[in-house]
């Protein structure tokens, strides 16, 4: 909400009265009533000449907004777009209301939030998305930006975390959207520090991210990327190709980023082809670094250079081999790397063995000496 200074409004004395003696109005009833009726009139006339003539609704005042709202983010407007129902701001009303404003309230709208994020508790939520400051329109769509202050989309969006001395493990599971079954038991079973990706060719994508962040989750975005055995196995009509030149290679990621609001990174889905172009890599990290996303991805691209962008890598997938005890067997190495190194990442599809086995193994994670962390805390930056 705005906080507007209005301007200082005088209004006109009211016609003087006659003088009566004050004993002899209050002593008859009926001058009580007559001076109660003056008094009910001159408050309703005050409050007409407050909200103008041309008003039915006294609630309301009309006030020039312009200079207001020259200082609203970029894009502020477009973000309004999809609130369902009659929800519209006009560009010179403002209501009126009985109750009174918290301490310091609409003093930071336009402005993101400043200082350091606080570690959660279990399963507390994340701040709702979009974050103010830390988006703009776009072609297709609202873009991820780096807020003046400096900050970044990574740093908004990833999920607070302090380490505790254990050897950290992280998990990403992927795939997400595209069942809604699926996509709901990962969001609703796993713990909050496990990082969830999605398709961005899932219907109703800012829905599950939304509720994603609601449980904890912090999340990243899946960008479909040309494997080898393509087309064979095909990334989709977006897909960042190899040959692609750069300008189709942006246009394509740009579709992608534009899909939702609440990502902190992105991470890749296939990719083991475009990932060795090194045209096609430097143009993807540079248009990430500019919007101060991070990439993690699930070891495609672990030999990669970072790009000046924020990187993390899973050292393997857990689910290559779909059974208990394939899955069994890669946690257990995971936990191995984790002893010898401080720190290892999984990923995984989400299958519902795998997110079956993955919710067991974290619930007793920490009775085995390590400590759960999002993949957002094992990039390096």
């Amino acid at each position: 909400m705005a906080t507007i200074a209005l301007p200082r409004i005088s209004l006109p004395s009211l016609p003087s009265l006659p003088a009566i003696p004050v004993r002899a109005l209050i002593a008859h009833p009926y001058a009580r009533l007559g001076a109660a009726a003056v008094a009910l009139a001159a408050a309703a006339g005050a409050l007409a000449m407050l909200a103008g003539s041309g008003h039915r609704d006294p609630t309301a005042v009309r006030v020039p907004l312009a200079s207001a709202f020259g200082h609203a983010p970029p894009g502020w407007r477009d973000a309004l777009a999809p609130l369902p129902g009659p929800a519209r701001v006009t560009r010179d009303v403002i209501r009126l209301s009985e109750r009174p404003l918290a301490p310091l309230a609409g003093v930071t709208w336009n402005h993101p939030t400043s200082g350091a994020l606080s570690p959660l508790v279990p399963g507390a939520p994340l701040t709702p998305a979009p974050i103010v400051g830390f988006f703009a329109p776009g072609p297709a769509g609202p873009l991820p930006i780096i807020a003046p202050d400096g900050r970044t989309p990574f740093e908004a969006y990833r999920r607070p975390f302090v380490a505790n001395g254990r050897p950290k493990v992280a998990m990403v599971i992927g795939g997400l959207g595209l069942n809604s079954r699926t996509t709901q038991q990962a969001i609703e079973t796993l713990p909050a520090e496990i990082s969830l990706s999605f398709s961005p060719y899932a219907e109703g994508l800012q829905g599950w991210i939304d509720m994603a962040r609601a449980h904890g989750h912090e999340v990243m975005l899946e960008a479909p990327m040309e494997p080898l055995d393509f087309p064979d196995n095909d990334p989709g009509p977006y897909g960042l190709m190899a040959a692609g030149q750069p300008p189709e290679t942006l246009k394509r990621l740009e579709w992608t980023l534009a899909r939702a609001t609440g990502y902190f990174g992105v991470t890749n889905y296939l990719g083991s082809k475009f990932l060795t172009s090194d045209a096609g890599y430097h143009t993807f990290a540079a248009a990430l670094r500019g919007r101060g996303l991070a990439f993690v991805d699930d070891g495609s691209a672990v030999l990669r250079r970072d790009g000046g962008v924020a990187r993390g890598s899973a050292e393997r997938v857990i689910d290559d081999q779909l059974s208990q005890s394939a899955i069994d067997q890669q946690l257990v190495a995971l936990e191995s790397g984790a002893l010898q190194r401080g720190q290892s990442m999984g990923a995984g599809f989400a299958y519902p063995v795998t997110l079956e086995k993955v919710a067991q193994w974290s619930r007793t994670l920490g009775q085995r000496g390590f400590q759960l962390a999002p993949a957002s805390a094992l990039t390096r930056p």
